[in-house]
């Protein structure tokens, strides 16, 4: 018998991940055997728990073409954080929800708490012995899920960075005297992301230091650098992951369901301290979000292989697989060549991973090892449809399932 699908995301959005969206809708339509509504849930398991799915199959074609190139969520998402008690209301309230729909398959869409999500749900209706499968598609510009080589909307953050930090230094080297850089990257335990400013070519363009957080900060460290570097080149440019900011005292930040601290600003601080102590004149600046929704930035490979990974997990779980994630998996040699698999979310659920002693090591010392890691995924920008010279984004109709 025919079921329905559903699709959600879940966590940080991306510039892609509405690509992901678009593979899992243009696959979904070709399983005629086995599916047969095409659901989206508004705001991740949010719309499972108030039973508000829309219907994909009555978005038009244009719009859903458009989803390649829309950054943000078009679904809407979320940070619920599921209760670890399969007994606990909210699995029964999803339970009515895909019962009362006819859902058999379930795709989750995004990072490590995505994940979690993931593995609880198939976790319950395993144990409840109902037929309901559910894979993960992986999503984090943070890039820090176990198994993959890299996630689906790290690429393109990654050239957002890259790009970013050439342009800005460039900007700070023309006059003879210039201010002290500081700039704050997403990456909250990894350092993926911040490590992408390594690859840079050009001597003069290149950061003067790079800060992960997968190492210890030592702020008096930080200001002996900061010192030699500004006396000596009458200018700097540091480059730091938001992550740091956990390692300094005295921190008192929100957090969120997941018991996550809200951080960002931590380049403003940084750049605070430098001016008392050091007396130079700086100018934080902080990514923020545009890291994470530059759709300039987007690259072929990001997006290819989202579609790619999104029309594995429909395939894999019309098949009756679940409790899996689709990974990423890189081959060896001098060309880039990737496949796909699936691998068992109890070993990457809430595990994160991060950057090898080596590949830390290299960041500060010419990044030739990353960028054999880092290049074959931003080597080329997509191509944009545009209008008035600017990048046309999706409308979606959102047509309600009764």
């Amino acid at each position: 018998m025919k079921k329905s699908l559903v699709y959600f995301q879940s966590g940080g959005p991306t510039a892609i991940i509405n690509t992901s969206l678009y593979g899992v809708i243009k696959e979904a339509k070709r399983q005629t055997e086995h599916i047969s509504g095409i659901y989206g849930s508004l705001h991740g398991i949010e719309g499972l728990l108030n039973d508000n799915l829309i219907d994909l199959r009555q978005e038009a074609e244009a719009q859903i073409e458009l989803l390649k190139q829309t950054p943000a969520a078009a679904l809407g998402t979320t940070r619920y954080k599921l209760s670890n008690d399969i007994n606990h209301e909210d699995y029964q309230k999803i339970l009515r929800t895909v019962k009362k729909h006819n859902i058999g398959y379930m795709l989750v869409n995004g990072g490590n708490d995505s994940m979690d999500t993931c593995y609880k749900l198939s976790t319950f209706f395993r144990k409840m012995d109902f037929d309901c499968k559910v894979i993960g598609i992986p999503k984090t510009i943070d890039n820090d899920l176990a198994f993959t080589d890299h996630c689906l909307g790290y690429p393109s953050a990654a050239r957002y960075v890259v790009q970013s930090i050439q342009d800005i230094a460039l900007d700070n080297k023309v006059y003879p005297k210039s201010k002290f850089v500081i700039v704050e990257v997403m990456g909250r335990h990894a350092g993926w992301l911040t490590a992408a400013a390594s690859i840079i070519q050009d001597p003069d363009l290149k950061p003067d230091y790079i800060y992960l957080p997968e190492e210890k900060f030592d702020l008096e460290q930080f200001l002996v650098r900061a010192k030699e570097v500004y006396e000596r080149k009458q200018r700097a440019l540091f480059v730091v992951s938001e992550g740091i900011e956990t390692q300094m005292p005295n921190l008192d930040k929100a957090v969120d369901a997941f018991g996550h601290s809200q951080l960002g600003g931590f380049a403003a601080k940084l750049a605070g301290i430098v001016e008392e102590r050091l007396g130079y004149s700086t100018r934080p600046i902080e990514f923020s979000l545009l890291q994470r929704a530059g759709t300039l930035a987007i690259t072929e490979t990001d997006q290819k292989e989202a579609i790619k990974v999104s029309t594995v997990a429909v395939k894999r779980i019309v098949a009756g697989k679940t409790g899996q994630m689709v990974i990423i998996d890189r081959k060896r040699g001098p060309k880039y060549k990737v496949s796909y698999k699936l691998k068992n979310l109890r070993g990457i659920a809430n595990v994160e991973h991060k950057m090898t002693p080596e590949l830390i090591h290299d960041v500060n010392n010419g990044g030739k090892l990353f960028g054999e890691y880092l290049f074959p995924l931003i080597d080329k920008p997509i191509k944009l449809q545009l209008e008035n010279g600017v990048a046309k984004y999706t409308k979606l109709r959102k047509v309600k399932v009764k």
